[in-house]
């Protein structure tokens, strides 16, 4: 099946090079860095500075992988950190957080001559892939290479499992080249052993996303976007929105401006190829939108705030009465609902959030997040937190508290990480053999 995999893959890559190609009218660093992809641009480490390597795909697994990185760079200073992103709003917030205490780099593309290449130049002491990355080749290379990996706030929804059912054989093997499953959930515990993980290999964690560490300044930076947007207005927000959801919020603001005639409507699209698309949508129905990169104030006349940047969205929250948490009126599984919940934002989501599942169940369970099917849904959730502020204040309440008390995750998965580092050369300490490629028992 690894055969049949490696050639679809290898006939498929014109396609992503032409991919890489038009993205790059948008977004230029998809063709200036498209080598990378190849493993043919890959940093110098020098003798024995071999790097832990972690691979977050995207925007939410960066900021996820923050606590992991923050703990190697203070605990392991003398250890260089790499860190892979398949996107380039992944790079951007890479660079961000952590500017030069790491290495980024583009993900390598799974093809075994790449994926060998790359792990010959890096030569990493381990690897990390945030959530579920699981790629046949690059874990047969880690295996051969006796590189020990560890899948970090791993989840894998009934949907993902059944998928991975349809190829047994490639699965167990990917499987069996996993030291550590840290599972966000006992349900994504058993769907891992299902598919072949040993007992001893899968650890719950939780969730990494609970253990996000805002700044202190964060409710002070609210308070300043909040005087920009106006304290006298009421301000709902939509963040990390999907193609179709701006056009539901821009209904849901028609519906309620009669019944709060000071409404602000904030949007933040997932991705930057889609500000100006945005921007053009509110022109199309004739809505004043003012965009943040003008930098000006949001006069009164304007209807839409659009964020066109990233980076910001933790304080722009900070900023809003209501959240709506968008890739989730559409089949997109939802985006991070914890950063609103920490900020003690209520929260409403559509009904596809199989990214964040039991995060939401916790959410709504507490009565700080609604669950919505449509415009009606939605119009109907925002109204009745904007018309009680009490119920407003009690849903952010309960939402920071479910924040506090699920936080931990960091902390177990370290620990882990650390038992590698103890391993190099020796055993885990516990009595059983920690191998670089294999299950082994673990302490928890």
């Amino acid at each position: 099946m690894s055969t049949v995999y490696t050639i679809a893959f290898t006939l498929f890559v014109p396609v992503l090079l032409v991919r890489l190609f038009l993205r790059g009218f948008v977004t230029p660093d998809y063709r200036r860095r498209w080598r990378e992809r190849f493993g043919l641009e890959t940093p110098d480490f020098g003798p024995g500075g071999r790097p832990v390597w972690i691979h977050a795909v995207s925007v939410g697994e960066a900021i996820a992988a923050t606590p992991i990185i923050d703990y190697l760079t203070v605990q392991h200073p003398d250890t260089p950190v790499i860190v892979t992103t398949t996107t380039a709003t992944g790079a951007a917030t890479v660079a961000r957080r952590f500017g030069k205490n790491v290495e980024h780099r583009y993900f390598p593309y799974d093809l075994p001559s790449v994926v060998r290449r790359f792990l010959r130049r890096v030569d990493p002491r381990m690897l990390i892939l945030m959530e579920t990355e699981l790629w046949p080749n690059l874990l047969q290379a880690c295996a051969v290479r006796h590189v020990p990996v560890i899948v970090a706030n791993a989840r894998l929804s009934a949907r993902s499992a059944s998928r991975y059912a349809w190829f047994p054989a490639m699965t167990r093997a990917m499987i069996a080249a996993v030291n550590c499953f840290g599972a966000q959930s006992a349900r994504d515990r058993e769907r891992f052993i299902d598919l072949g993980a040993i007992e001893d290999a899968v650890v719950v964690t939780g969730s990494l996303k609970f253990d996000i560490e805002l700044p202190p300044s964060i409710a002070e930076s609210g308070q300043a976007i909040r005087r920009r947007l106006g304290t006298n207005r009421t301000v709902i927000m939509g963040g990390s929105t999907r193609e179709g959801e701006e056009d539901v919020l821009l209904d849901v603001f028609g519906r309620l401006l009669p019944r709060h005639p000071d409404l602000l409507l904030v949007i933040a699209p997932r991705h930057p190829e889609r500000f100006d698309v945005v921007a053009e949508i509110c022109r199309k129905r004739s809505i004043p939108v003012i965009r943040h990169s003008e930098g000006g104030a949001c006069t009164s006349a304007a209807s839409v705030f659009l964020i066109d940047g990233m980076g910001e969205l933790p304080a722009f929250y900070a900023a809003c009465d209501v959240a709506f948490v968008g890739g989730s009126l559409v089949p997109k599984g939802g985006h991070n609902v914890l950063e609103p919940a920490a900020m003690g934002i209520p929260i409403v989501v559509g009904m596809h959030t199989f990214n964040f599942l039991e995060i939401v169940d916790m959410l709504h369970a507490a009565g700080a997040l609604e669950r919505v099917r449509n415009v009606d849904d939605l119009a109907a959730a925002v109204d009745r937190w904007l018309c009680d502020g009490d119920a407003r204040d009690r849903a952010g309440a309960s939402g920071r508290a479910v924040v506090e008390k699920n936080r931990g995750a960091a902390m177990k998965l370290t620990g882990i990480i650390e038992q590698l580092f103890e391993n190099e050369g020796g055993s885990s300490g516990t009595g059983v053999p920690f191998p670089a490629n294999g299950h082994a028992k673990l302490r928890t």
